[in-house]
């Protein structure tokens, strides 16, 4: 700045010396503000609760490789029954936890429940078994490279229904990192192309993207309404009405579509140890991914999940003889940093607390995180 322009203000050299360094920082405040970093530093980001979260994350990517592996060696032995295999699971979840509702005394036991959120409980179950039973139906008109780019939709969904249903506000950083994974997601499916794994069908590749997509749909509602009942209500509450009426709906659907397919599995020791395999992997993915969604978000878990088919593929270099690629490292990583920073910045939501009028909220929500700690990844707690 000229001298003249030192008059012309009013100020005096050594007086613009101290108003410049003020002003730029000024202008990295509002920036960090923007994208939701403002208060933050090294120290408030790479928390224990981070790391946790990261490594409960991975648990649940190394389960969904456990039942991976199992369908992969199911097929193998000639047995296609993913109702079957999704009943065993809903079953499961209704002996443990559906029990402990039917225990409950008060007016938190399973007759109450029904009595007033059973059409809800009810929409979050068909959306979990349609989700489950429309991506294995997939597979038999598209191709795995398909499947694994549009089931990537999920987050997009995801992040609508949230931002609408759970009144979650997600910061410019959030928006990032997710695009980040995605390019994680594209390492992984490139890898795949130069390795011949494009497997699948071609049978009718419209249908099988038409339901991959629905299927993204689905379980973007299921973990809208589990990420709702968890922070709200109950994980046992939520694991319970899923193995109720999971059970039912599974049944169903079991007894209509694939009762030819289950008597023509010929028992043995391995298609059973296969089958326990399965459902034990399936039973603790449900178990403990409410836990995980508590402590993050939903969409911070289909964010962890990308990396599953990654495991999947390291265990098949060695089980399938699959052709390791350097780009599954690549994806890995990228994906793993994406991650990283979707969870390093909370999240925060527009729900106005008991008793604060909206005009009120509004005020308070519009603070930056020094002044007003927000609420991390989701709905307030009542």
């Amino acid at each position: 700045m000229t001298e003249e322009q030192h008059i012309c203000t009013g100020l005096s050299v050594k007086d613009m010396e101290l108003v410049e360094p003020l002003a730029e920082q000024q202008q990295c405040w509002s920036w960090q503000a923007a994208c939701g970093l403002h208060g933050y530093n090294l120290r408030d980001i790479f928390t224990w609760s981070l790391l946790k979260t990261v490594a409960m994350g991975q648990v649940l990517s190394l389960l969904i490789c456990g039942t991976a592996v199992s369908c992969q060696y199911l097929a193998e032995a000639g047995v296609e029954t993913p109702m079957l295999q999704s009943f065993l699971n809903y079953a499961m979840l209704l002996l443990v936890y559906t029990s402990v509702l039917v225990l409950r005394k008060g007016d938190r036991n399973i007759l109450h429940i029904l009595k007033t959120k059973w059409w809800k409980y009810l929409v979050m179950g068909v959306a979990d078994v349609e989700a489950n039973y429309t991506v294995v139906m997939a597979y038999r008109f598209t191709t795995l490279t398909s499947i694994q780019l549009l089931d990537c939709f999920v987050i997009p969904v995801l992040m609508v229904l949230s931002w609408f249903l759970l009144k979650t506000r997600y910061r410019l950083v959030h928006f990032v990192a997710v695009g980040i994974c995605l390019l994680g997601v594209g390492a992984m499916v490139g890898a795949d192309i130069l390795a011949h794994r494009d497997q699948g069908s071609y049978n009718n590749v419209a249908l099988g993207d038409g339901l991959v997509l629905l299927s993204a749909v689905l379980y973007a509602v299921s973990n809208v309404c589990q990420e709702y009942t968890v922070k709200n209500l109950s994980w046992v509450d939520f694991l319970g009405m899923m193995g109720l009426f999971g059970s039912v709906i599974s049944g169903i659907q079991l007894a209509v579509l694939e009762t030819q397919a289950v008597r023509a599995i010929t028992w043995n020791l391995k298609i059973g140890l296969l089958f326990t395999l399965y459902v034990s992997c399936m039973f603790a993915l449900y178990s403990f991914m409410p836990l995980v969604v508590k402590l993050s978000s939903a969409t911070a878990v289909n964010l962890s999940l990308l990396t599953a088919d990654l495991f999947s593929l390291f265990c098949g270099l060695f089980l399938f003889h699959y052709t390791f690629s350097a780009l599954y490292i690549i994806s890995f990583v990228v994906i793993a940093v994406g991650f990283i920073m979707f969870n390093a910045v909370p999240t925060y939501s527009a729900l106005p607390e008991s008793g604060s009028t909206e005009d009120e909220h509004v005020n308070v929500t519009a603070q930056s995180p020094s002044d007003s700690p927000p609420t991390v990844n989701g709905p307030r707690q009542p």
